[in-house]
C-alpha cells in the first residue's frame, strides 16, 4: 500500500452540480492531504456544466477530472488510472464507487455526510447507500449517522483549516449560511427574524426555496445569494444561526467557529456537540421560540463575553476538527481499507 500511495493518487469521488458542505469538505480535504504528502485527485462522476468547485480546485492546484457519468465509464477510468484508493462522498458516488471498486479490486472508503433521509427516490437511494456500505469501508461525520449504517461506520468528524489565533469579534450581523432547501430550515429563520425586528439577519446561499423565501421574509432579512468571498464576510458576522431540520456535522458551523463566531442552532446532527460547554446555543428541533430566545441572549452580551465565547469556539475546532486532525484520522481508515 505504501508504494501505491507514493506513485498513485487517491481519488475523492463525488457527484455534484453546486457548492455545498460536501464540496467544501472535499476541497479542504484535498488541500490538507496534499500538504501531508498524499497525492489527491478530485473526480466528478458526471459533468453537470460550469461548477465553482473546479475554479477553486484550479486556484488551489488540485488536479480534477470529469467523467461521462455511467458505471462503465467509472470502471474504465479506475482500471486505467489505478488510483491507490477511492474515497466517495454522497449517495450516488458511494453506490457507484462501491460497485466499480469491487470490479477493479480497488480499496474504497465512503463518507456519510448527511443526516437527512430525503423523500421519494432520494429516500430510496439513501437506504440503498446505507445497506451497501459493507462493500467498502464506511465513515460517518457523527455517531447518530454511524448508528444507521448497515455494518457500522467509523466516526470521523469533518475538518477545517484553523487560523493561528482567534480573530477578534465585533460583528453584529446574524447570518444563515447554506442551501435554501427544506432540511436547512431557511423558512424557520424567516419566522424567527420576524419576531426580532430590531436585529439584522443575512441569508447567504441559493436553492429551490429562494423565490418563496423572499416573498415571506420580513424587512430585517437580506438575501445575498451564493457568495464566493464568504471569508471576507465573517468579520461582520457575530452569530451563525442554523435552524436545520436535519444535519450531519455542518461545515458552515465549523468555519464560523474557526473565526470565533458562535452558533445558535436546533439540536440535530452534531450541533449539540459543537455548541456544548458555553460555545453557543442549542434549542429543541423546530422550536423557533427557544431559538429566538437564544439569539436574543446573544444580542445582549457584552463585547468581553463575546470574545470569551469566540475563543472557546476557535479552541474547540483547533483541537477536535482541524484539517490536520481529519487527515490523521482518515489515514488510519485508509490503511484498514487497503488491508
Amino acid at each position: 500500500m505504501e508504494t501505491r500511495q507514493i506513485s498513485r493518487p487517491t481519488w475523492q469521488l463525488l457527484d455534484s452540480s453546486a457548492i455545498g458542505g460536501i464540496e467544501t469538505h472535499v476541497l479542504g480535504l484535498a488541500q490538507a492531504q496534499r500538504e501531508a504528502g498524499r497525492q489527491t485527485k478530485v473526480v466528478f462522476l458526471a459533468d453537470h456544466g460550469v461548477h465553482p468547485l473546479r475554479d477553486r480546485l484550479d486556484r488551489a492546484g488540485i488536479p480534477w477530472r470529469c467523467l461521462p457519468g455511467s458505471m462503465k465509464d467509472l470502471v474504465t477510468a479506475i482500471a486505467e488510472e489505478q488510483p491507490a484508493l477511492v474515497h466517495t462522498h454522497g449517495y450516488k458516488a458511494n453506490i457507484f464507487g462501491r460497485i466499480a471498486c469491487r470490479r477493479t479490486g480497488t480499496p474504497l472508503v465512503s463518507t456519510f455526510h448527511n443526516g437527512d433521509t430525503g423523500t421519494g427516490k432520494v429516500r430510496l437511494y439513501t437506504l440503498l447507500d446505507r445497506l451497501s456500505a459493507p462493500l467498502g469501508k464506511a465513515v460517518a461525520v457523527n455517531q447518530d449517522i454511524a448508528a444507521r449504517i448497515f455494518g457500522g461506520a467509523e466516526v470521523v468528524p469533518n475538518g477545517v483549516r484553523v487560523p493561528g489565533k482567534c480573530p477578534p469579534r465585533r460583528g453584529r450581523e446574524i447570518a444563515f449560511v447554506g442551501r435554501l432547501s427544506h432540511e436547512k430550515g431557511p423558512d424557520l429563520l424567516c419566522e424567527i427574524a420576524r419576531g426580532l425586528p430590531d436585529l439584522t439577519f443575512s441569508i447567504y446561499g441559493d436553492g429551490a426555496m429562494s423565490g418563496s423565501l423572499e416573498a415571506i421574509a420580513p424587512a430585517n432579512v437580506t438575501f445575498h445569494g451564493a457568495v464566493e468571498d464568504l471569508d471576507r464576510r465573517w468579520p461582520g458576522i457575530g452569530l451563525l444561526v442554523m435552524p436545520s431540520r436535519a444535519e450531519g456535522l455542518p461545515m458552515a458551523a465549523l468555519e464560523a467557529m474557526t473565526q470565533g463566531v458562535p452558533v445558535a442552532a436546533f439540536d440535530v446532527g452534531a450541533l449539540r456537540q459543537l455548541t456544548d460547554a458555553g460555545r453557543g446555543w442549542c434549542a429543541p428541533p423546530e422550536d423557533t421560540g427557544a431559538l429566538r430566545d437564544a439569539i436574543r441572549t446573544w444580542s445582549h452580551l457584552e463585547d468581553g463575553e463575546r470574545d470569551t465565547i469566540g475563543e472557546q469556539c476557535w479552541e474547540y475546532v483547533r483541537h477536535e476538527c482541524s484539517a490536520d486532525r481529519l487527515v490523521q484520522r482518515l489515514e488510519a481508515v485508509y490503511r484498514l481499507a487497503a488491508a
